[in-house]
């Protein structure tokens, strides 16, 4: 398949992660692997007043070690929602985009999702309207570890020890709300770009992939 890309299910994914959906005119998102903990699946980096801040969906519990990352429900025995709105508007209230955006990501935490692959998919929606990203954007049936297209799955990760180098990804400078205070801080949620940014977001994006 030419010029395609398979990336991971992500909430308010890295800029990084943004940059695969511009550039390919195919995307294709696994719903078919083992959940992995403590990634950008059920979590996301926002810029806060004390510097890097990481928000993460709670998930259900499941006594099977090994679920699929479709069939991953969120949790709401604590207002997660509440808390992660409550975040995001302290960290970007003040940013010259706040109020353009604000209506585009404030459902999304009064809205109760069953599934994870759901919420994700359908604020990724939202997201890529506003940058106005045309890509085919597909789902896989199954699962298949060695693709014979470009493979962002394990690549795009917040663990930076486990990270692999992406040649085709560099982050351009842009302005944020605390960089005098903790300095420039790249590939956060494509929200800080958005908030930050707004009409310029999509061309520091452009710029940012190689």
């Amino acid at each position: 398949m030419q010029n395609s890309v398979i990336l991971s299910t992500a909430y308010l994914a890295p800029i990084q992660y943004y940059s695969k959906l511009l550039k390919y005119d195919n995307s294709i998102v696994e719903l078919h692997e083992n959940y992995v903990k403590q990634s950008f699946r059920n979590r996301c980096n926002i810029y806060g007043a004390n510097g890097l801040q990481t928000l993460s969906i709670p998930i259900k519990k499941d006594i099977s070690p090994k679920i699929l990352i479709k069939d991953i429900k969120i949790s709401y025995e604590k207002n997660w929602q509440k808390n992660h709105w409550k975040a995001i508007k302290s960290a970007y209230g003040s940013s010259p985009f706040y109020e353009y955006f604000v209506d585009d990501f404030v459902k999304f935490y009064k809205k109760k999702f069953n599934f994870l692959i759901d919420f994700n998919r359908e604020i990724q929606q939202v997201v890529l309207n506003l940058l106005e990203i045309d890509t085919s954007l597909t789902y896989t049936n199954s699962y298949n570890k060695n693709c014979d297209i470009k493979d962002f799955r394990e690549i795009i990760n917040p663990k930076k020890r486990l990270s692999k180098p992406d040649d085709e990804f560099t982050m351009v400078e842009y302005y944020q709300v605390f960089a005098e205070k903790h300095g420039f801080i790249p590939n956060l949620s494509i929200i800080d770009l958005l908030f930050n940014e707004g009409t310029n977001a999509y061309d520091i994006l452009n710029k940012s992939t190689i």
